[in-house]
């Protein structure tokens, strides 16, 4: 029994023109129907799932057809779901209620735009944290040059430079709020210590660089009794200065103030607990980093860091903690500088120190810690200085002059030569004592007849002797040039071995032996 009734197969015979359909044909036809269409409705939903839609729409059905190979419904292209009247008149009868439209209206309707293909366009965001001026990018207020012109009461026109407006992402401002917001308020926790490690690998900050910069001038500048802000600010620094992705010598200028002030204030934090010894000695070997990467690039960079740490270990009105980290700052900058700048100035400055270390001369307990702090940077920066010098003593690798190789070379060779030649002529340069004689241009050989004296190989002996005196003379000449550059090598290192001799006597007698905890045990037995 067929879900489709016979009368639906006679009104769709009657809608295609058979009127005389008979009823047993229709009642034949309708299980034939009922499955075309079920096949063809299976189809359809086949298409809707592999379009992830669930509701069936005409355009699965055309689809349907198609891969049955039957021409689609026209006229039945919308998307939407279609809605069905009932007849009036008749119970089991449905149809779709259309429009009638004109056709002159249609055809006096404009053409609708085509549709433009999928393309990818390329454009400039923002050069070195500028957003320029292109119509892909949002309109900026400031289209000027940043410059205005104002007249004076004189008359005189005057130019103002305008500020520029910086354009920053909203997700940039969002990063930069946050990092401010952990470095006040949270630089203990985890999540700060992620942040500098994002500051210090992440590219795409470039733009954030100046504010970075300010946020810590700033803040260094006016918190100076906060010791935990002023550590945070200077493991931010280095974060910035440790990210490869980042072009921060334009802002250098902005930075070293900060780190210099953390190195050499007077005061750093309002609390005795305040352990501003490992700042200062983080802010020195944040400063050497900086001199060593960018030392090249600014040509007097390290020259004006020497200076300022150098008038502040020199100046009595400086306080302990300030000559710490003059001291500290100059010793991180390597032991060169240490040689040139602090060695020179122990002996004196030890002798301004040492009242302040007794307990006879200085009751205040703070200030004798303070000396003694001093005086143990002092040790730490000689002996590593010592140390350095020592080794170039202590551990130069034996060299065998070159002249003397050479010699040994050219004199090898000559001998093999020599044991290649044939007797006679070995025999006339080599002579009796194995030297080329100055009068052995012929050899007396007694010949058959009379006792004369006739000359063997005269010529090719001769030529032989001349070359042999050529050779030596090239020979003398080489090894008097090497010897003089030797004697000036020789001359240059025991200099050096005498000026590290007198540095570590004049060291010892200053800190003791204490100076010998620097070196190493292994290396100390060249002074036994």
């Amino acid at each position: 029994m067929s879900i489709v009734p016979k009368e639906t197969i006679e009104v769709i015979a009657q809608s295609i023109g058979v009127y005389n359909l008979s009823s047993d044909v229709a009642l034949a036809l309708a299980p034939d129907v009922e499955y075309r269409v079920r096949e063809i409705m299976q189809e359809a939903i086949k298409c809707m799932r592999h379009a992830h839609r669930t509701v069936l729409t005409a355009n699965d059905v055309d689809s349907a057809l198609n891969l049955r190979n039957v021409e689609p419904i026209y006229g039945f292209a919308s998307g939407d779901s279609l809605r069905f009247k009932r007849a009036s008149g008749l119970k089991d009868l449905y149809y779709i209620d259309d429009k009638d439209v004109e056709l002159r209206n249609v055809i006096e309707t404009p053409l609708p735009k085509a549709p433009l293909d999928t393309s990818v366009a390329v454009h400039w965001l923002a050069i070195e944290g500028v957003q320029p001026a292109i119509p892909e990018n949002a309109p900026v207020d400031a289209v000027s040059d940043g410059r205005r012109s104002e007249y004076r009461e004189d008359g005189i026109s005057v130019d103002i430079r305008l500020p520029v407006k910086h354009v920053l992402s909203k997700e940039l401002q969002l990063y930069f709020d946050k990092i401010r917001e952990l470095t006040v308020s949270r630089s203990n926790s985890t999540v700060f210590k992620q942040a500098l490690l994002s500051l210090a690998m992440d590219s795409g900050l470039h733009p954030l660089v100046p504010y970075f910069t300010y946020f810590i001038s700033e803040e260094v500048t006016r918190s100076l009794k906060n010791f935990s802000l002023l550590f945070a600010l200077m493991r931010v620094a280095r974060s910035l200065l440790r990210n490869p992705h980042i072009h921060i010598e334009p802002y250098l200028h902005q930075m070293m103030p900060s780190v210099i002030t953390c190195l050499v204030s007077k005061r750093l934090g309002n609390r005795f607990s305040d352990n501003h010894w490992d700042l200062r000695n983080f802010a020195a070997d944040l400063i050497a980093s900086i001199c060593t990467r960018f030392g090249h690039v600014y040509q007097n960079l390290q020259s004006r860091v020497t200076r300022t740490l150098l008038h502040a270990f020199l100046d009595p009105t400086k306080s302990l903690s300030q000559h710490y980290g003059a001291i500290q700052g100059l010793a991180a900058l390597g032991p060169s500088v240490v040689h040139l700048l602090i060695l020179p100035n122990l002996e004196l400055y030890l002798k301004f120190l040492e009242p302040e270390m007794l307990l006879e001369k200085q009751k205040n307990e703070m200030k004798r810690h303070e000396a003694w702090r001093v005086y143990g940077a002092l040790q730490c920066a000689a002996g590593l200085c010592a140390y350095d010098r020592l080794k170039t003593v202590l551990l130069r690798p034996p060299k065998q002059s070159r002249w003397e190789s050479n010699r040994k070379g050219k004199r090898k060779a000559s001998m093999d030569n020599l044991m290649l030649q044939p007797p006679v002529k070995k025999m006339a340069t080599l002579g009796p004592m194995g030297v080329m004689p100055v009068n052995s241009m012929a050899v007396n050989m007694q010949g058959p007849s009379g006792g004369f004296s006739t000359p063997v190989e005269g010529p090719r002996a001769g030529v032989s002797m001349l070359r042999h005196l050529q050779n030596e003379k090239m020979l003398r000449r080489e090894v008097s040039s090497q010897a003089l550059k030797t004697s000036t090598v020789l001359a240059q290192a025991w200099k050096e071995d005498a000026e590290g001799g007198h540095l570590l006597a004049s060291l010892y007698e200053l800190f003791g032996e204490s100076m010998f905890s620097f070196t190493r045990k292994s290396e100390l037995y060249f002074f036994l």
